[in-house]
């Protein structure tokens, strides 16, 4: 249950990362606001470490800066 908990958890920060890079998002929250909208289950929780916030967060800077 755990690993697959662990993949799960993979696969919402990586949905994360590519809308991040899409620069349609302007911060964490707005990526997670849409994968709630997509209906990811455990969105919220999937971005509630500061790393994986932070990564999100610099990737939307990053498009917006291009």
């Amino acid at each position: 249950m755990i690993e697959k908990d662990a993949r799960g958890m993979h696969a919402i920060r990586s949905r994360a990362y590519a809308l991040a890079d899409t620069g349609r998002f302007m911060s964490a929250h707005a990526v997670e606001q849409a994968l709630i909208a997509e209906g990811w289950p455990n969105a919220t929780r999937a971005l509630q470490s500061e790393y994986a916030r932070k990564a999100v967060s610099e990737r939307c800077a990053a498009v917006q800066a291009h």
